[in-house]
């Protein structure tokens, strides 16, 4: 039995490249329709774990919608190669917020 699970990473070539020496699945995307794509693909072939830059995960809210009440995949939002604009930590505030009831990853103003 193989217990891999498979990886990926989603994104601008600039962002996604460097994530292949780390021997994870490395797929481009520059816009929401063939984002969206690539992680309903991943999804039925059993992903555990989707990276994608946060850019293009602002775009598909409705396929965040969709994994969020799953456990697998995750379908996790992360900095480009130009930094983060918050939307990642603000989705991981939001789920253990859900997860325990309280906001218990506080930011430097202690909200």
């Amino acid at each position: 039995m193989n217990c891999m699970h498979k990886i990926a990473v989603i994104g601008d070539r600039d962002s996604a490249m460097g994530f292949k020496s780390l021997g994870l699945s490395v797929h481009y995307a520059y816009d929401a329709e063939r984002a969206s794509g690539l992680v309903n693909r991943m999804a039925r072939e059993e992903y555990a774990i989707i990276f994608i830059t946060e850019e293009l995960a602002r775009q598909i809210p409705s396929v965040f919608k969709r994994y969020n009440a799953q456990t697998v995949p995750a379908v996790i939002p992360i900095p480009s190669n130009a930094g983060s604009d918050g939307f990642g930590m603000q989705r991981l505030k939001d789920n253990v917020e859900k997860a325990v009831g309280i906001n218990i990853l506080l930011n430097e103003e202690g909200d």
